[in-house]
């Protein structure tokens, strides 16, 4: 059955966290509303690419540019039966705005499927939506899970952690074990 799912994101997101997920919902007959405040239909956020290259933390190239396919401000929350947050830098600032909130928490509070990966797992707990779940993230996301009152599970970047309706993933080497369990929770069957 399609599914109408919300996809958040905003300028700097993770490219590989963006691009990908948005193929893959597409690709299985899902319809995908792209957004960021501020933004309008066929306007563009810059994305980047996060790589370790021998440093303590990534190091960040630039992307592509990510075209969006809807208004963020047509968005009618209860249209939609799922959320998607790709991570990078864009939940730093995402998070700051009262819509992005309010529409995460109208999610959580009514249990339908959200999927959150990397940095995006920010905008979580700053609606204040992770207490008594079990989740994952970027680790240097760790304290804030805890301090939101989630329990962070330390997975390899290639996992994905399921509580109930919430799919979380380390970091984008975990696209395909997180889409996966994202495409299960939203009940998407694929026949070969």
């Amino acid at each position: 059955m399609q599914k109408k799912i919300l996809f958040i994101t905003g300028d700097f997101t993770e490219d590989y966290e963006t691009m990908v997920p948005f193929q893959i919902l597409e690709m299985v007959g899902h319809i995908v509303h792209t957004v960021c405040p501020g933004k309008k239909k066929g306007d563009k956020v810059f994305t980047a690419v996060h790589d370790f290259l021998d440093a303590q933390t990534y190091h960040e190239f630039q992307g592509h540019k990510f075209e969006l396919n809807y208004d963020f401000d047509a968005v009618k929350v209860e249209a939609y039966d799922a959320l998607c947050l790709p991570g990078g830098r864009a939940p730093e600032y995402l998070r700051l705005n009262e819509q992005v909130i309010a529409y995460t928490r109208h999610f959580a509070d009514t249990g339908k499927p959200i999927a959150a990966i990397c940095h995006g797992i920010q905008i979580l707990t700053a609606a204040n939506v992770v207490k008594g779940k079990k989740l994952t993230a970027y680790y240097a996301v760790a304290p804030e899970v805890t301090l939101a009152g989630g329990t962070f599970v330390h997975v390899p970047p290639t996992e994905a952690v399921v509580d109930g309706n919430l799919v979380t993933s380390p970091a984008w080497p975990g696209n395909t074990l997180w889409m996966k369990a994202f495409l299960q929770v939203l009940g998407t069957k694929i026949e070969a």
